[in-house]
């Protein structure tokens, strides 16, 4: 499969656990940095890359930043220059994420008209203090009546975005979220345990103990408490850390863990071709000024040997309930011993993780990677 990302690096506030390649409006200025600037820039980045790919778009990923500020009108520029330059093929996924704070019925309505059928929506947590300490801008129920909203406009598949393990959030809390969640009868939960990541503010408040770090075995309890609340009433874990109906998986995230094809396009995207990984330029204005050259914006390239791509393979595919092709792992002790603890299972053609050793799936690809190199 081949798939479209679509980097949006717009946000209106920048939360304090955020290291996206994202910029407020205090943050850029001058000719090139606006949103009209941007549009005008993927679309001529658009137009180059169709160009080398030649091959149609069998999904489209919208995501940021916050793909809302842009509006319906926005949006549906995007996605007519991509039918007029990749061109969509039949059937195909089209997702936008968006900020509740920044939607509304004619927002979701608009959006349904041009052509996308999949919204994904940043919750994170229904409990006010929660988002305080993330830093988001939106109350609590706005994600619930958003996605209510885009429901209402006529899309089937609707996600929710939660975040766990935030310093000051209690398995209540929690509990709490999961059940308004599970309310609103979307077909899509993503539930990701909160990374600190450096260089944040979230970061700098844990290193100074103003904040406490997040705790793994806080992250485990509170992994187990989703995946029992979802999964009680009707949602299937696809990928560790995703939960669907049937029907409801996401499909251009299914070819990052399947190690399809993707080009990525705006400020910072990433793309995969093959043997190739290459990125853009990070800013802006200077994404804009090479492509009013006439030059694609890459920042960097870089060729993956076989080993890297087996790597990675093995680390993307051992997260999806799916798992991966028997012969890509050898048959190693560390295997054979993950296989007699019940963490892995296999057959002759497919191995893959158990419910039991999801929260396990990282350290046991690593165990095995590592078997197989000594």
């Amino acid at each position: 499969m081949f798939g479209l990302y679509i980097h949006v690096p717009f946000c209106a506030t920048r939360c304090g656990y955020c290291d996206f390649n994202t910029y407020t409006p205090g943050e850029l200025g001058g000719a090139g940095h606006n949103v009209s600037g941007y549009l005008d820039a993927l679309d001529r980045e658009l137009d180059i890359a169709a160009q080398k790919v030649r091959t149609p778009a069998q999904t489209v990923f919208v995501g940021g930043g916050t793909p809302s500020l842009l509006g319906a009108a926005g949006l549906s520029r995007i996605l007519t220059t991509v039918r007029n330059t990749f061109g969509l093929a039949p059937g195909a996924e089209v997702t936008t994420e968006s900020n509740p704070e920044s939607t509304s019925p004619d927002y979701f309505a608009g959006i349904r008209e041009a052509g996308f059928n999949r919204v994904s929506l940043g919750m994170q947590s229904a409990a006010p203090h929660v988002l305080q300490v993330l830093e988001r801008a939106h109350t609590p129920g706005r994600a619930f009546a958003a996605a209510r909203e885009a429901q209402d406009a006529g899309f089937e598949h609707v996600n929710l975005d939660m975040i766990y393990a935030t310093p000051t959030e209690t398995d209540e809390d929690l509990a709490q979220t999961v059940e308004k969640v599970i309310e609103t009868g979307v077909d899509h939960v993503s539930a990701y345990s909160l990374i600190v990541e450096r260089g944040t503010r979230m970061y700098r408040k844990v290193s100074k103990r103003e904040l406490p770090a997040p705790d793994e075995d806080v992250m485990a309890r509170r992994y187990q408490l989703i995946a029992n609340a979802l999964e009680k009433v009707g949602y299937d874990w696809y990928e560790v850390s995703n939960w669907a109906k049937p029907g409801g998986e996401c499909e251009h995230n299914r070819i990052y863990w399947r190690d399809g094809d993707w080009w990525g396009a705006g400020p910072g995207a990433h793309s995969h071709l093959g043997d190739e990984r290459f990125y853009n330029v990070k800013h802006p204005a200077r994404y804009s000024r090479m492509l009013a050259e006439g030059e694609l914006p890459i920042g960097g390239t870089e060729t993956l040997t076989p080993h890297d791509r087996h790597t990675e393979r093995v680390m993307l595919g051992l997260r999806l309930k799916e798992g991966i092709p028997r012969d890509w792992v050898a048959d190693t002790p560390a295997l054979r011993s993950y296989l007699d603890r019940g963490l892995l299972s296999a057959d002759d053609d497919r191995i893959w993780v158990t419910d039991s050793g999801r929260l396990l799936a990282d350290g046991i690809v690593t165990d095995l990677l590592v078997a197989e190199e000594q």
